[in-house]
């Protein structure tokens, strides 16, 4: 056991199309379970995609939104507007 020669003969492909003992339901099923794999690896792969894809998108929310908060903190416009108020109340 574990010899090469038996698991290069259990581990080969094969090509449906050229092997003689293959019947037609056989080389159709054969067909159906490798689309299947396909299918299933390429879901595998759009869906780490789209995950990195949502993390990026929700990055740049925060960024937004955490710069949006930064900025509008920094903004004195309302106290200046309130002391040209009281100076005008008090020259009143």
């Amino acid at each position: 056991p574990g010899e090469q020669g038996d698991a290069a003969a259990f581990a080969r492909r094969i090509d449906p199309a050229k092997e003689p003992g293959l019947s037609p339901e056989q080389r159709r099923l054969m067909a159906q379970v490798e689309y299947a794999q396909r299918q299933r690896a390429l879901q595998r792969r759009l869906r780490s995609r789209n995950v990195l894809l949502a993390l990026g998108i929700g990055a740049v929310t925060f960024g937004i939104y955490g710069y949006t908060f930064y900025s509008v903190s920094q903004e004195r416009f309302l106290d200046e507007l309130e002391q040209e108020a009281e100076a005008a109340r008090a020259r009143a």
